[in-house]
C-alpha cells in the first residue's frame, strides 16, 4: 500500500459530537491517514451505539498497512462520558489529546493536527485557566498564534480572539498588529500559494473612526502602522468601516480580510459558510485547522453531526 501522509484528529469533547464525527470520518476517502486522539473504549462504544460497524485498532506509531481501520491514539479519559453531559473531571483528558497530537506534529511524526471542538467553560470550571484552542497550541509551540477560518468564498483573520469586548483596543497595540499581518502574509504566500495576497484591514471602530470622532485607535495604531507595512511591500487596503468592507466587490479582489476582532469578522463569515468553513491557525510551527462549530451537546447521540466542516479541515491540513 502506498504510504500516505498521517494526520491527527483531536476528538475534542467528550460529551459532544466529536466522537461521532471521528467515526464519520474514518468512512471516507481521502489522500491521508487519519490518527483520532481518543479513548478507544468511547470510540468502541460509540460505533457500537451508533450501529457503526468498523475496526477500531490502537495507534503505537506502527506503519499503517491496512486501509478501512480506524487508528486510534489511545489517551484514557478520567471517567466514562456520558452524551450530552459535562463533566469537569474530563477536561485534563481534552488537553492531553491536544498536546499528545501536537507534540507528534512537532516531532514531524505526523504531518498536520485537525481538532474537534471542545467546551471551554467546563475547562475553566475544572479549574484549568483556558481561553481556547488557538492560545494552548500558542503556549505549547511558543509561537505567535493568528485565527483565521475560510471558505471557498471568504478567508477571515483576527488580530485579537477570545476576548472580552471591553478588552479589545487595548490588546490593538502597533507591535500586534503589526506581527499579526506579517504572519498572515507569509502564510498566504507561503501555505496557500498566493505571490502577492491583498489584505483588506477593517477599523476597529464604527465608520473606521469617522476622522477621529469616534475613536483615535486607527488614526493613533492602526492607519500609521498599515502605512509603516505597505512601504515593506506588503499589499493591504484600509482601514476600512467594517459594516461596508465585505461588499462583493472587495471580496472579488480580498485575498484575506482581517478583522479586529472574534464577532466582527467571524459573523459575516459564518453566514456565508457555515457547515463547511475552516478554522486554521496562522503563525505556528506545525500546520492546524479545525471545524467551524461548536459541541453541539443538543444534538450529541442522535446522529446529526454534520461532517462537512470537518472534511474541509482535513483537506485544509492535507493542503501542501
Amino acid at each position: 500500500m502506498e504510504s500516505l501522509p498521517l494526520i491527527a484528529v483531536t476528538s475534542g469533547e467528550p460529551a459532544g459530537i466529536g466522537i461521532e464525527i471521528c467515526l464519520k470520518l474514518s468512512q471516507i476517502k481521502c489522500a491521508c491517514q487519519l490518527i483520532f486522539f481518543a479513548d478507544i473504549n468511547l470510540m468502541r462504544q460509540q460505533a457500537q451505539f451508533f450501529n457503526m460497524t468498523i475496526e477500531i485498532i490502537e495507534w503505537h506509531e506502527q506503519t499503517i498497512t491496512q486501509i478501512n481501520k480506524l487508528y486510534v491514539k489511545h489517551i484514557s479519559l478520567t471517567e466514562p462520558a456520558i452524551m450530552g453531559k459535562l463533566n469537569p473531571a474530563n477536561a485534563r483528558y481534552v488537553l492531553q489529546t491536544i498536546q499528545s497530537a501536537t507534540e507528534y506534529c512537532q516531532q514531524g511524526k505526523i504531518k498536520a493536527l485537525v481538532t474537534m471542538p471542545i467546551h471551554k467553560g467546563i475547562i475553566n470550571q475544572a479549574g484549568i485557566k483556558f481561553t481556547g484552542h488557538t492560545e494552548y497550541l500558542a503556549e505549547l509551540t511558543q509561537a505567535h498564534p493568528v485565527m483565521m477560518l475560510a471558505c471557498d468564498e471568504l478567508r477571515v483573520a483576527l488580530v485579537t480572539t477570545h476576548l472580552p469586548l471591553n478588552k479589545v483596543s487595548e490588546a490593538i497595540t502597533a507591535e500586534t498588529l503589526q506581527t499579526v499581518i506579517q504572519i498572515c502574509q507569509q502564510d498566504l504566500i507561503n501555505k496557500f500559494n498566493i505571490k502577492n495576497p491583498l489584505i483588506t484591514v477593517c477599523g476597529l471602530n464604527p465608520h473606521a473612526g469617522e476622522d477621529g470622532y469616534l475613536g483615535m485607535e486607527e488614526i493613533n495604531i492602526i492607519n500609521p502602522t498599515l502605512e509603516k507595512l505597505r512601504q515593506q511591500g506588503i499589499n493591504l487596503l484600509g482601514s476600512l468601516p467594517a459594516d461596508t468592507a465585505f461588499t462583493p466587490a472587495l471580496m472579488a479582489k480580498t485575498d484575506l480580510f482581517l478583522a479586529m476582532y472574534h464577532d466582527q469578522g467571524l459573523t459575516v463569515l459564518k453566514h456565508i459558510c457555515f457547515g463547511r468553513a475552516v478554522n486554521v491557525t496562522l503563525g505556528l510551527p506545525i500546520i492546524r485547522t479545525s471545524v467551524d462549530h461548536g459541541t453541539a451537546l443538543d444534538i450529541a447521540g442522535q446522529n446529526k453531526a454534520n461532517i462537512g466542516s470537518a472534511i474541509n479541515a482535513i483537506k485544509y491540513a492535507n493542503i501542501k
